[in-house]
């Protein structure tokens, strides 16, 4: 399937620094795409290139194929890490006036507005100031706002930034939700505990550069280690045998790294023999260790 947004080769400068540094990446529909680093590493930048705010010193972004046009911008939800509402306006008001700017009738925003005030539970709000809101409530009107119009592409910078755990939770049902009908989401953020459990596609970026970007499946077979996550009696006892490297415990459990992959397959049958275990799967690499990993790799 093409993807509907597709960035190639993006660099950015600033008085001799480069802040993003040949950046290429592309997201498809119902996929949910990690824009990952630390702060500074270039994401809202290359955001901010992405909708026309700033532009690319050199490199292509197309949408659907296509260079940018004067309608591109309705067609990408954005919610920025830096969140801006007219706090004057009621915030029935300021959802009709986002949605007329990204194309649509009053009459036709009204009854989406409505269902996205109740569906976020704000319906008690709708005539109420934005002053009025905590920032959670704030942060979840300009949420509404970024989606009323359907998007076929979301970009969602820092999203869950001031959100309460609850709040955090809802929101992120919502955007598996998008996901599932059809809209291609970025998702950028320095957290990567959160983007492990959401993003079905990652890029890291260090310094303005890509040093991992593709499914995150993919990328977590890349940086697999032959290691099991074991729990059971006498797992020091597999330290006898050949193809264990070392152990490590965490807890009450314990990490078995083997000299090679090549001992996945037998493994099992041969810590039986010599341990009771009760537990016993696969060692899975985190995003933080893989970043860690794939730093050292870029560096060294």
């Amino acid at each position: 399937m093409n993807p509907i947004l597709d960035v190639r080769n993006i660099t950015k400068q600033y008085e001799g620094h480069r802040a993003v540094d040949g950046v290429s990446f592309s997201v498809g529909p119902s996929r949910i795409f990690g824009l990952l680093g630390p702060n500074g590493a270039g994401k809202t930048t290359s955001i901010r290139m992405i909708m026309d705010i700033i532009a690319p010193d050199s490199g292509t972004i197309l949408f659907s194929g296509q260079p940018r046009t004067s309608t591109t911008n309705a067609a990408i939800g954005y919610l920025p890490e830096e969140r801006g509402l007219y706090r004057k306006m009621s915030v029935r008001d300021h959802l009709v006036f986002l949605a007329e700017i990204r194309g649509m009738r009053k009459s036709d925003a009204l009854p989406r507005i409505d269902r996205w005030l109740d569906r976020l539970g704000l319906e008690d709000w709708a005539a109420k100031k934005v002053e009025e809101l905590s920032k959670g409530m704030q942060q979840k009107v300009q949420f509404i706002g970024t989606v009323i119009n359907e998007p076929p592409l979301l970009i969602l910078d820092e999203p869950f930034s001031g959100l309460d755990p609850i709040n955090t939770n809802l929101l992120k049902e919502l955007i598996a939700e998008a996901s599932a009908n059809g809209t291609a989401i970025i998702f950028s953020t320095h957290v990567l505990e959160q983007a492990e459990k959401l993003c079905d596609d990652i890029c890291l970026i260090k310094s303005g550069r890509v040093i991992l970007n593709g499914p995150l499946a993919d990328v977590r077979e890349q940086f697999r280690r032959p290691t099991f996550w074991v729990k059971g009696r006498d797992v020091a006892a597999l330290k006898d045998l050949d193809m264990v490297r070392g152990i490590e415990s965490t807890g009450d459990a314990h990490v078995v790294e083997l000299t090679d992959k090549s001992h996945l397959d037998g493994f099992l049958e041969a810590a039986l023999a010599r341990s009771a275990l009760t537990e016993f799967r696969r060692h899975e690499p985190d995003l933080n260790s893989i970043f860690m990993e794939a730093v050292e790799h870029a560096t060294g």
